[in-house]
């Protein structure tokens, strides 16, 4: 597969095709302070070594079981399975090769390609966000939100969105519209370069689009998280996360510690989960806190991450591993 670099200022991460991703994850060594002299008649103490930091592993994981490019990871509670969206193929190429896989969570392959483009009239290409509303399946796939039916994965339509390239991240208002990200980026080359048009849109139980906001100033958004007075919306080319408020405007911005940010999830708790490609983790920022502190690691091009509410469950997709990881965090 190959994999080259979505943003200029950004050469390795979000949709690569033709570089590997380099973490470039340095370790730092620490050394413990050396006692003062022994000048007292007291003896000194060596100061003790530093606790070591626990490694959070994945509770089950999906690798070599024929994922391939998968982009986001959804818990569908009622029927208590992970849906996952594999591009399999370029991200920005209407192939029609895409195709979403059902896992369950103790760590099986419930079904590789439950909805497969070319089969039962479906039409697949990029898809990636995901998101489950009523009874439809809502998935991005470059210029088209497509639908299918959740229990049974059959073709229920599509919605055009004008003007899009290159439709990511998803999420349900709390009034039923079903919202998506435009990335604004388009094929140049053998590579991508922005286009220009990155937007948020908004679809409404007519299937009637409406942009929430567009313009360039949105950094290339990526994932999108509902909360309760603004839409999340976290970015892959200015590491930015800021909210949405119901007119458009953005609020609340700020930068991570690092950048290429992907997915985001909204705790019950309130607190925020984003995955950084450029920090190969996962990022925590408790409710009301403004600071993010590394939750999970060594997590190589995180994408739409989900959320398993009854187990307490991150889910994981790595874009270049062809893997998804699930870890409990409670």
């Amino acid at each position: 597969m190959h994999r080259a670099l979505i943003l200029g200022v950004a050469v390795c991460g979000l949709y690569a095709f033709a570089c590997e991703k380099d973490n470039n994850k340095s370790s730092t060594e620490t050394t413990a302070a050396q006692p003062p002299a022994n000048t007292a008649t007291t003896p000194t103490t060596t100061p003790a070594e530093p606790a070591p930091t626990t490694k959070k592993e994945p509770t089950v994981a999906w690798k070599g079981v024929g994922l391939s490019t998968p982009e986001s990871v959804l818990h569908d509670g009622d029927a208590d399975v992970y849906l996952v969206s594999n591009v399999d193929g370029e991200p920005l190429s209407a192939d029609g090769k895409g195709f979403i896989s059902r896992l369950t969570p103790d760590g099986k392959v419930d079904k590789l390609k439950w909805i497969e483009s070319g089969k039962e009239k479906v039409t697949l290409n990029a898809p990636k966000g995901l998101a489950l509303h009523g009874d439809l399946l809502y998935v991005a796939d470059l210029d088209t939100v497509r639908m299918f039916d959740r229990k049974s994965g059959a073709p229920k339509g599509e919605v055009k969105i004008p003007g899009a390239t290159f439709l990511n991240g998803m999420a349900v208002a709390s009034d039923g519209r079903i919202l998506v990200s435009d990335t604004g980026m388009k094929a140049a080359g053998k590579g991508m370069e922005p286009a220009g048009n990155d937007a948020v849109f908004a679809i409404d139980t007519e299937k009637k689009v409406a942009a929430v906001a567009k313009s360039s100033d949105l950094g290339h958004p990526n994932g999108l998280a509902v909360g309760t007075d603004k839409t999340w919306v976290v970015t892959f080319g200015t590491g930015e996360i800021y909210g949405l408020d119901a007119t458009g405007k953005k609020m609340d911005a700020k930068k991570l510690p690092k950048g290429q940010l992907d997915g985001i999830l909204v705790l019950p708790s309130g607190d925020l989960l984003v995955s950084s490609w450029e920090a190969g983790a996962i990022y925590k920022s408790a409710q009301g806190s403004s600071s993010f502190e590394v939750l999970i690691e060594n997590t190589p091009a995180p994408a739409g991450i989900g959320w398993d509410k009854k187990r307490s469950r991150v889910l994981v997709p790595l874009f270049n591993d062809n893997e998804v990881r699930a870890y409990d965090v409670k």
